[in-house]
């Protein structure tokens, strides 16, 4: 195992996971006080966008720092599921909806050019593929073992998942527009392609009749489950997790669909059309 403590409930303070979430909070703060003295004041989505921004914070600290990786590392394949699903879909998700334009300006001056050498691997299609791999790759019995082994490979294992979810929700949410935008009802095979690919490895967790992973195979056990009903737990999280998220992303659709639908239609009356 990474940790060289039998204590299951540990919390960490990493100097390097700590460092880094200061310098973005700092740099976050610093962008917001450079709009208000342009502008005078901040708006109410400046605000909430803020919040959002400082959540995705919080749940990348309690991800990493608190008894959820040591728990997650050391005893419970479900809590390891739920530690991935923050990383990868929470975090990003939160973060993402506390940029803008305006905010993230400085930062994307610098990876325009970065984008425009990439061409097509800067992609919808690259950022999909890209999170779907990483997610099934890393729960390959071999890696998962590897990762909860040595400490090199379970930051790189952390560090994939948070780089791929960035890369995935970055064209759904588009904090800045990307060369290559999701149009039409792309968006909805987009996020729906990405949701049942990953819903598929929860359903192989949950339903498999055997144990894939060692290190919870021979773990004391903790909170009753037995290995196999803690893997089964585990995929049935990712599944509902993988769900929720389908399920939001569809309502919010629909509701944008009909916003719009309505506007048009006012946008009729009043020219008389």
């Amino acid at each position: 195992m990474v940790g060289g403590s039998d204590d299951p409930y540990l919390w960490s303070l990493e100097p390097q996971i700590v460092l880094a979430a200061t310098v973005a909070a700092g740099a976050y703060g610093w962008r917001l006080r450079d709009l208000r003295a342009r502008a005078g004041a901040l708006s109410a989505r400046d605000v909430l966008r803020a919040l959002a921004f400082a959540a995705g914070i919080v749940v990348l600290l309690a991800a990493l720092l608190t008894p959820i990786d040591s728990l997650g590392e050391q005893r419970l394949f479900s809590v390891h599921m739920a530690q991935h699903i923050l990383i990868m879909d929470v975090a990003p998700i939160l973060l993402l909806l506390g940029l803008s334009r305006s905010i993230a300006r400085p930062l994307v001056r610098r990876l325009r050019p970065l984008e425009e050498r990439l061409g097509y691997l800067a992609h919808p299609v690259t950022a999909l593929v890209l999170v779907v791999a990483v997610v099934w790759a890393w729960h390959v019995p071999a890696l998962y073992e590897l990762a909860l082994s040595h400490a090199w490979a379970h930051e790189l294992e952390h560090l994939s998942f948070f780089a791929a979810g960035v890369a995935f929700w970055w064209y759904v949410i588009e904090p800045v527009p990307p060369r290559h935008r999701l149009q039409g009802m792309w968006p909805v095979a987009y996020v729906a392609g990405a949701k049942l690919l990953l819903g598929g490895l929860g359903l192989v967790l949950a339903f498999s009749p055997d144990t894939f992973y060692e290190t919870y195979r021979d773990a004391p056990r903790t909170w009753g489950l037995t290995a196999l009903e803690d893997q089964n737990v585990g995929g049935l999280v990712m599944m509902l997790e993988q769900s929720i998220l389908l399920a939001t992303f569809f309502a919010l659709t629909f509701a944008r669909t009909l916003e719009r639908s309505e506007q048009a239609q006012r946008r009729r009356e009043r020219l008389g059309v």
